[in-house]
């Protein structure tokens, strides 16, 4: 069964992938209701179960606050196959950095601006 909170998470995703844009866990925690947690454990628990339950969904699109990956793993492969830049971090060969990551987050404040008309 598949819980609220995966929902929610799954329809951030959604989102997220209309928008062709990135977030952080901890704005996509928020913007579900929930905390991150830890690291981001809470969100990444989600993430595991919003990928078993809706698997066409691009959960790579969710990324660690610091915008680093672990080299090497399925999130950078993922992102780079999408046409995401990633850099290696200095002094951290286990560690890519995904190259100007805030341009690439979404912010629902501009988006809620844009569809009401107001932004500029």
């Amino acid at each position: 069964m598949v819980s609220s909170r995966a929902e929610e998470v799954a329809e951030i995703l959604w989102e997220l992938k209309r928008a062709d844009k990135l977030a952080t866990y901890t704005n996509v925690a928020r913007r579900a209701g929930f905390s991150a947690g830890s690291n981001g454990r809470a969100v990444l628990t989600t993430l595991r179960a919003v990928r078993q339950g809706w698997p066409h969904l691009q959960w790579w699109r969710a990324i660690n606050d610091s915008g680093q990956l672990e080299k090497g793993s399925e999130h950078e492969a993922k992102l780079v196959e999408s046409g995401y830049g990633v850099e290696a971090v200095e002094g951290n060969d286990e560690t890519v950095a995904l190259e100007e990551v805030q341009e690439h987050l979404m912010t629902w404040e501009e988006a809620a601006e844009e569809s009401d008309g107001t932004a500029e």
